[in-house]
């Protein structure tokens, strides 16, 4: 009940402060395999910073795409999705340790802005992710990407968005109307660190005005519609879950139940438990084992096993 509250109070931070301001994948039908095309040389190793990837309403969706350090034909690609309890964070905030690892083995970085609570409300975040997934595969071959490797990863509020991209390939009342309309936001592998997956339970006790600002609604039905966990199905993508033993945040409780229901569901699964690690991988009592180097390189192998 502790940790429960105490992520009530990092959400209610966020909203009081936002209040007052604004706060298996197809290839194209106009892209063969044999059309696709590598990434340009002068764009190896490189960053292009606010790419326009569609639009939330009245605003512009932007990412910044990481280039690969080397390409030798089309490359998978990967979303990243940024944390801040649904209600802050950015796209900038990226660890550096991910982006070095992954462009290293061949990997296009899009890491991504999303729209925000509580200007925005549920399932805009959601609608916005699985737009920047169409819109990879829409310009597969402007990047040099390969349409049918895309995959995901977020952190926190980002893991609970790349989870439920991940299990709700299908589920049309979220893919929104935020552009390339004609493409499939379904991907092909999924890395959730510390995302929260069943916000019924999570969310047990908080007050109700806290929940609405983010989810529209503080009953739930609403809180189960916008859980990983209630889509759990066999067809899901493989998953890497990665969970801090001493989190307070978002409780291992959560990780574990969202393993066991892939499990039981027959999706490919695995859970890394982080010895000593609080939220964000935060040391909480000693080092923390596997240690942050080693954290990137388990990501790392997990997209080269499903996306190479």
């Amino acid at each position: 009940m502790k940790s429960r509250f105490k992520l009530a109070s990092f959400i209610l931070m966020f909203v009081l402060v936002l209040s007052g301001c604004q706060g298996q994948s197809r290839v194209p039908p106009s892209t063969t395999v044999s059309e696709l095309t590598t990434v340009r040389p002068e764009k190896l190793g490189t960053v292009d910073r606010d790419v326009v990837f569609g639009t939330g309403g009245p605003i512009a969706l932007r990412m910044d795409v990481y280039y690969p350090k080397a390409a030798t034909g089309p490359v998978p690609a990967i979303i990243y999705v940024h944390g801040g309890g649904w209600v802050g964070g950015d796209k900038n905030e990226i660890p550096p340790g991910y982006t070095g690892e992954l462009t290293s083995r061949g990997y296009l970085v899009a890491s991504i802005n999303y729209r925000l609570a509580p200007t925005y409300k549920f399932p805009a975040p959601i609608e916005d992710v699985k737009c920047a997934v169409r819109f990879l595969r829409a310009k597969a071959t402007d990047y040099g990407i390969d349409p049918a490797r895309i995959g995901a990863m977020g952190a926190s509020a980002g893991g609970h968005l790349v989870s439920l991209l991940g299990v709700t390939a299908g589920v049309n009342q979220f893919e929104g109307t935020g552009g390339w309309q004609d493409q499939s936001s379904k991907v092909k592998a999924v890395v959730d660190p510390y995302g929260p997956e069943d916000l019924n339970a999570l969310f047990a006790g908080a007050p109700p005005f806290a929940t609405a600002a983010i989810f529209g609604g503080s009953d739930s039905k609403t809180l189960d519609k916008y859980s990983p966990v209630s889509y759990v199905a066999a067809g899901n993508p493989p998953f890497l879950i990665i969970q801090g033993d001493q989190d307070v945040v978002v409780p291992p409780a959560q990780s574990q139940g969202f393993y066991d229901r892939l499990i039981a569901a027959k999706v490919p699964a695995t859970l890394v438990v982080v010895k000593n690690a609080g939220h964000s991988f935060a040391p909480a009592g000693g080092a923390i084992s596997p240690s942050l180097p080693e954290i990137y390189k388990i990501v790392a192998d997990f997209f080269d096993v499903n996306l190479k």
